[in-house]
Formats: structure tokens, C-alpha cells, sequence
């Protein structure tokens, strides 16, 4: 059975003490907006969003983004649309932050599903957050490919900007090379398990910082709404744009560190 992350036990407490000038993002795999019943559903994948409590959130497979943004008075921001095998594929972000910049880069491995990453630079609280949407694919030489072009456009951004790289990396193996090589870059990542939305067994969805001190907090989304919307859950973080705040560092020993950010019983 699926047990709820000690790290999400903490989040109402830490959101509570925490100000607009740390980002609450979320990762979330529509399914086109199809749920587990074989309906396509937008109000309901909106309203799992709201639940979420987030104001940034990563997007895959999307269907149905004006009718998100309009439900959820965000603004949203589309990659290059794409239909497979009659399957919405693409990513998005939705946000109420001030956008900068956006960028998109393909992914695609050749004769394969479109991959791509939206890449944005956001304004958070006079801070600049470089936010990379990304959807892997699904075998492994695509994955290895993806991945490297990934490193390569983050090894040409300054080690002082904060980058968040977020997404369904479909790497199922929790040591598989990709996660490796991202693990390098940017340190650990906790990893909670998101699919099958109704009993999770592989960490498809993650969140990787920089600097990796800057994630206070992080965990599945599992709601009775959120099993039946998609067939992922979406995954969500707290993330510091200054340094952390005194009154969190207090309370973070080593201990409670761990309770906050580190893996939870069914982490992968």
C-alpha cells in the first residue's frame, strides 16, 4: 500500500512559515487529461492542480491547456504540440510568476515520439529561476541521448543561477544511468513513486535542483481525486530563490532534515 511521505506530513507547516519568495512547483503527466475511468477531463485535472496548492507547475502530455488556465487563472506557457499514435503529447508550464524568457528544445530521438523540453526563466522575488519542463522517452538509448543534450545545455548556465529540471524522466531502474548523470549535476534527488496512479510502483515524475540545498521540501500528491484524474500523480517541491530562511535552518537538524526532504518508505 501506498504510505503517505513523512516529507509531505511537513508541508503545510513549512508552507505556512515560508513567504512568496520561495516557489511551490509541481511536476504532472496529464494523460491528456484522460483519467483512469477512460474520461477526458480537464475540470478535473484543474482541480487536482489546485489541490497541488502550487503556483508553478510543470506539464506532460497536455490536452486542454486553455481550459486550465482559465480555471485556474494562470498563465500558461505551450511547447511545440504534437499528436503520436493519436496520443496528446507535449509539455507546458502554467504559473503565476512573471515570465522572462522561454526557450524550447527538441529531444526528438530520429523515427521516434516528439520529445522536447520548454525551458523558462522565471522572476521569483527579484531572483531569476531557470525552470526545464522535459518529458524522456522510453527506451533507454533515447533516454541516454535526451540526457546528455540536457547536461550539456546545463553545463553552459552559471553555476549561481537556480535551475530546476523537473519532469517523467521514464527511467524506470533507480539507478539507471540517467539518474545518475543528473544526480552528478545536480546532487541526490529524493524519489517518491508516482505510476500507476492507484498503486505507485516506479518514481517516473522527479524534481532535481541547484543547488540542491535550495529544496526544502518534496513528495507525491495522492488524493482521491489525483488516483483517478491521470495515471500519474503529480509531484511537488518547495523551493528556496534566497538563502534558507533563519527561522527553517533552526529547526533543521540533521534529523529533522531528513523529515523534510529525505526519502520516505516508498521512496525508489
Amino acid at each position: 500500500m501506498f504510505r503517505r511521505a513523512a516529507s509531505l506530513a511537513n508541508w503545510r507547516a513549512l508552507d505556512e512559515q515560508l513567504g512568496p519568495d520561495c516557489l511551490r512547483i509541481a511536476s504532472y503527466n496529464l494523460h491528456g487529461c484522460v483519467g483512469r475511468d477512460g474520461d477526458r477531463d480537464a475540470a478535473r485535472i484543474a482541480a487536482v492542480i489546485a489541490e497541488t496548492g502550487c503556483d508553478t507547475i510543470g506539464l506532460q502530455e497536455v490536452y486542454g491547456l486553455d481550459s486550465l488556465r482559465e480555471k485556474l487563472n494562470m498563465m500558461a506557457l505551450a511547447g511545440p504540440h504534437h499528436l503520436w499514435h493519436d496520443r496528446h503529447v507535449g509539455n507546458a508550464l502554467l504559473t503565476r510568476r512573471r515570465v522572462i524568457a522561454v526557450r524550447n528544445h527538441d529531444y526528438t530521438w530520429p523515427d521516434h515520439e516528439p520529445r522536447t523540453a520548454l525551458d523558462v526563466d522565471l522572476e521569483v522575488d527579484g531572483q531569476t529561476v531557470r525552470i526545464i519542463v522535459t518529458h524522456l522517452g522510453l527506451k533507454p538509448v533515447e533516454r541516454r541521448f535526451q540526457v546528455r543534450k540536457l547536461l550539456a545545455l546545463l553545463r553552459e548556465t552559471p553555476l549561481y543561477e537556480r535551475v530546476v529540471v523537473l519532469g517523467d524522466i521514464n527511467e524506470w531502474l533507480p539507478l539507471g544511468r540517467p539518474v545518475r548523470w543528473l544526480h552528478a549535476i545536480f546532487g541526490h534527488s529524493p524519489a517518491e513513486r508516482t505510476f500507476p496512479s492507484r498503486w505507485p510502483l516506479f518514481a517516473l515524475d522527479r524534481v532535481w535542483v541547484r543547488p540542491r540545498h535550495a529544496l526544502l521540501a518534496f513528495g507525491a500528491h495522492r488524493s482521491p481525486l489525483a488516483v483517478q484524474a491521470s495515471d500519474h500523480l503529480p509531484v511537488k517541491a518547495i523551493i528556496a530563490t534566497h538563502e534558507l530562511p533563519q527561522r527553517v535552518a533552526a529547526t533543521r537538524s540533521p534529523r529533522r532534515r531528513l523529515r523534510i526532504i529525505g526519502r520516505s518508505p516508498d521512496a525508489v
